[in-house]
């Protein structure tokens, strides 16, 4: 894969400083006419690939193209790329639909490229992927922060639905785009507290992901702000396995020895997602106790089997079509404006409640 030309390489090859050439491409900044031109020129000579979206006819007005102009002269694809299969359990499924309807309003095609564990290894894109073809690149299931930071310093268009575990010393240099995950899991939380329930369990590991902190994060400062401190014998949140991936068996043995050494079980269990509380529950009832006679269950997202399983899963519902809008909307604006501030948006979550929260 060839180097990636980066604005230091054109301040280096000019002699000048790297605000300079960022004051030239951005066109922003008190910055001469022969200065600005000579910036342009070099980076055009270099290959700098940003100026795929900026006009050549003059430097100082950004392309007032549409996207299906652009996108029919440059034949080019947004690129989806994933660690796992996206099956149609997983809430990405119809959100990919919208997303897909969207952007082919504007000219785009969406590509999949799954990525195997040595591209994350070695930090490399898949040997499919043709960067003269890219316009753009959307993230699903990339929670390897290094693999998240590479991609992010390739120079091309990028939306993370999700991401890793943020590190305020380090931020994702990147659009995001996430599920709301405060609001309709704390209402679950408080009114169950609201019904006499005082002692609550988090399970799911909450290192795999943004929205699985922030889901526990809300589920600590809910029961705070209830004056119920949360009880951190009863979470299960050690990094085991991984659940999203379902590969199910090892997972399922971790919980049921971590249940077998409670005491006591906790009057209710907050899940990270749908398929940590179906783990959860097999397990429960692996070992006698009774959904939700015994001891309450919710989960996250809203899957097809919450409405399957039994006890039907109290859970919260993702919007995803909202969410697939939302993502066309974001890489499809920095595809024409490389160089706005970097946005995060959250999309609206709802409660939904089911039987594995029945108190009566």
């Amino acid at each position: 894969m060839p180097n990636r030309i980066t604005t230091h390489d054109i301040a280096d090859a000019l002699g000048v400083s790297r605000n300079t050439v960022s004051k030239a491409i951005n066109n922003s900044g008190i910055l001469s006419e022969a200065t600005r031109q000579k910036v342009i020129e070099k980076a055009k000579e270099m290959g700098y690939r940003q100026f795929s979206w900026i006009t050549t006819s003059s430097p100082n007005i950004r392309t007032s193209e549409t996207h299906e102009k652009k996108a029919g002269l440059q034949e080019k694809k947004i690129i989806l790329l994933s660690s796992c299969f996206l099956n149609d359990s997983h809430f990405s499924s119809p959100l990919l639909d919208k997303f897909k309807s969207e952007i082919a309003k504007a000219g785009y095609t969406m590509q999949l490229e799954l990525l195997s564990d040595e591209d994350i290894k070695n930090k490399t894109l898949p040997i499919q992927f043709n960067r003269d073809q890219v316009a753009g690149i959307i993230c699903f299931e990339i929670f390897d922060p290094e693999y998240a930071y590479m991609l992010c310093d390739q120079n091309i268009p990028i939306l993370f639905v999700d991401t890793p575990v943020l590190s305020p010393a380090k931020p994702l240099n990147a659009d995001r785009l996430y599920m709301e995950n405060q609001t309709g899991l704390g209402a679950i939380i408080q009114s169950l507290v609201n019904k006499g329930k005082k002692t609550f369990g988090f399970v799911g590991e909450i290192h795999h992901c943004q929205s699985f902190m922030e889901r526990y994060l809300t589920f600590r400062n809910t029961l705070e702000l209830a004056g119920y401190p949360a009880d951190l014998q009863y979470s299960l949140t050690a990094h085991h396995s991984d659940p999203s991936r379902r590969s199910g068996v090892d997972y399922r043995v971790y919980l049921s020895e971590q249940i077998e050494k409670m005491n006591q079980l906790p009057e209710v269990f907050i899940c990270a997602n749908d398929f940590v509380a179906f783990d959860l529950i097999n397990v429960l009832h692996s070992r006698g106790y009774c959904v939700p006679g015994d001891v309450l269950v919710a989960g996250f997202d809203d899957s097809p089997e919450s409405k399957l399983i039994s006890p039907n899963l109290t859970s919260v519902h993702i919007h995803t079509q909202i969410m697939g809008f939302s993502a066309a909307d974001l890489i499809l604006s920095r595809i024409d404006n490389p160089f706005l501030n970097y946005r995060t948006v959250y999309t609206e979550t709802t409660p939904v409640w089911r039987e594995s929260t029945d108190t009566d």
